[in-house]
């Protein structure tokens, strides 16, 4: 099978940006998006409006997942280490790598028989919620998405939002890489954000990082679907006694190195990334 010309392109620009160090950017054409206002998200769901769309959307998600793990185009090979998400009780930042559409499905996956009932939250791009990809709309506005914002009232919205899913007990996805860079298998250098909220709501983090293996599956782009393999590491907590700089800094490292400890000891090769 000939191999898609778009999914080479892609490589190609992931080759390029590793080069160059922007490990930020994302490698696809972001649809044109436009500012999230504070009026048209509500985050905790508080409308009878939102409750029925996120119920809905649950469901209609995992039917379309599942579907894919039934027909083996999501492949998900092993789950490691869900003793240290059970282990944490309150509430929670998971933080995962980004390569796929899918694996935020993944995480859900690995965790949902340990959630005692809960929802898995995700923090999502802004354009992912005002002008999403087809077919996801559904899902990005409603299956328990908290949208950033180039809105500062809007923002405040989220800050609240995240203080109180935590306070309650709930656990967020967010994807420190910033970017997805498809099927791309090395931990990348991470943004700020995620560990600024560790912080400042005193939460901890729990790394979890997907390694992949070629399956014996051809997708339709003619590229093998890869076997996910999922670890789950222990839980990484702020350090208050330091200033605030130090200890967002502290964790954003911390978090980075396991994923660098699982990345060398399951592929069985040092971190390297290609120069300019």
């Amino acid at each position: 099978m000939e191999r898609s010309p778009h999914k080479l392109e892609l490589i190609n620009r992931i080759a390029e940006l590793e080069r160059q160090g922007l490990w930020h950017l994302d490698v696809e054409d972001d649809p044109e998006t436009y500012p999230l206002m504070p009026d048209k998200v509500d985050y905790l769901n508080k409308k009878l409006s939102s409750k029925i769309k996120n119920k809905i959307a649950n469901i209609a998600g995992s039917r379309f997942f599942d579907k894919m793990i039934a027909n083996r185009q999501l492949i998900i090979k092993e789950i490691r280490g869900i003793e240290n998400f059970t282990a944490v009780k309150d509430g929670k930042i998971v933080t995962c790598n980004h390569f796929s559409v899918c694996d935020n499905y993944a995480v859900w996956v690995a965790l949902r028989d340990h959630m005692n009932g809960k929802m898995l939250y995700k923090v999502i791009r802004e354009g992912n919620y005002t002008n999403p990809p087809k077919p996801f709309g559904l899902f990005m506005r409603h299956c328990n998405t908290l949208p950033l914002s180039s809105r500062t009232a809007t923002m405040k919205k989220f800050l609240q939002a995240v203080k109180t899913l935590l306070v309650r007990g709930e656990t967020i996805l967010i994807y420190p890489e910033q970017s997805m860079w498809w099927n791309y298998r090395k931990p990348k250098p991470m943004q700020d954000g995620a560990f600024s909220l560790a912080l400042q709501n005193k939460a901890p983090i729990i790394p979890i990082f997907i390694t992949m293996e070629d399956s014996d599956v051809l997708d339709g782009d003619g590229f093998f679907v890869q076997e996910y393999t999922i670890h789950i590491l222990p839980a990484i907590y702020p350090d208050t006694s330091l200033p605030s700089a130090k200890a967002k800094e502290a964790l954003k490292q911390a978090n980075y190195e396991a994923w660098v400890r699982v990345y060398e000891d399951f592929y069985k090769k040092p971190l390297v990334y290609s120069e300019s």
